[in-house]
């Protein structure tokens, strides 16, 4: 039997702990080594000597590492990890900038490592239903995305606004369902929070080929909503991801017979269906693909060039937001967004 593969945990923070949670009782390996500056005030890592840097863990002989402190600190410690050896899943965003996000790409291709991103909404179930029933093409012609991803404020974010730590989730989905990269965004902000960053933005975005996507985020609502609706020739799905539930509205063949309800009517209300899935954890689905990526088996990652491209269409939407103006997005920047 081949030795298990030794990871590295840098942060125990929110995400952190989960990861350790998953990493602590996942097939083929080890939890070798965990640091965090603060230690270990919840206990998530009992029976362990909780180090306090990336260097220290490092030193533990570490073949991979998951990345889970705040995205100020995200540049230094991939580049350290890059020059190390050490294969590396960093939490989203990237990085606070395109410009360290594509150091850190550059980093990790040039020396051959796997990069990974952690954009777990990929890995939710119904997320994944829904991008394979678009993929047979059950939607007919594809019309609108339009996200909806807001809550209360996280008192342990301080470094970001919610456009780099929320709506990188929903750009990266958005592009990753679709199949299709963004071509331009317009976007309004809003500070209500007193904090530096913006706590709400509203966001139309084009999408490659004329599909409208648009996405409302926010750290203002004592509501959590996590909801993802494609709308196309044939009805419409509604994912909702806080449940990992999939629905689909059809367009009906039974005409209204109702003049006065008709008139206000694009469509005719067809059945719904909610679809039984399988519904694995993300978190744990998303480890193991690393795992097996770092095996060098077929897996199913998230670039780091995926991270980057959402942290690019994360820029124009602050930037957008800043000026009051549509930014237009090359073709470039969005290059492999889509895979």
């Amino acid at each position: 039997m081949a030795a298990p593969v030794r990871f590295g945990l840098l942060g125990l923070g929110m995400m952190g702990r989960h990861h350790a949670r998953v990493l602590r009782d996942l097939e083929g390996v080890e939890l070798a080594a965990v640091a965090d500056p603060q230690g270990d005030p919840s206990g998530r890592a009992p029976g362990y000597e909780v180090l306090t840097s990336v260097q220290d863990l490092i030193e533990a002989r570490i073949d991979a590492c998951v990345v889970a402190i705040p995205t100020a600190f995200h540049s230094e410690v991939a580049l350290q990890l890059a020059e190390a050896g050490v294969h590396a899943l960093v939490e989203k965003p990237l990085a606070p900038t395109s410009i360290e996000s594509g150091r850190i790409v550059d980093a990790f291709e040039s020396a051959g490592l796997i990069g990974c991103v952690g954009h777990i909404e990929r890995y939710n179930p119904s997320l994944v239903e829904l991008r394979k029933r678009l993929e047979n093409g059950e939607l007919g012609e594809m019309y609108q995305v339009s996200t909806r991803r807001q809550g209360p404020f996280p008192n342990r974010i301080a470094d970001v606004g919610v456009v780099m730590d929320l709506a990188t989730h929903d750009i990266d989905l958005t592009a990753w369902v679709t199949e299709r990269p963004y071509r331009s965004v317009a976007a309004h902000a809003q500070h209500k929070s007193g904090r530096q960053h913006e706590d709400l933005v509203a966001v139309v975005a084009q999408l490659e080929g004329g599909t409208v996507a648009n996405h409302l985020v926010n750290w203002l609502s004592p509501m959590k909503e996590r909801v993802t609706v494609v709308t196309g020739e044939r009805g419409c799905f509604v994912a909702n991801t806080l449940d990992a539930d999939l629905t689909f509205h059809e367009n009906g063949l039974v005409p209204t017979q109702w003049d006065h309800v008709s008139s206000f009517r694009g469509v005719v209300e067809g059945n719904s269906t909610r679809y039984a899935i399988p519904k694995p954890e993300p978190l744990r689905v998303e480890l193991e693909q690393f795992r097996d990526a770092v095996l060098g088996k077929d897996a199913d990652v998230i670039s780091m060039r995926d991270g980057l491209s959402a942290v690019q269409v994360a820029e124009a939407c602050i930037a957008s937001a800043r000026s009051g103006s549509t930014v237009q997005i090359e073709a470039r920047v969005q290059e492999g967004a889509a895979r």
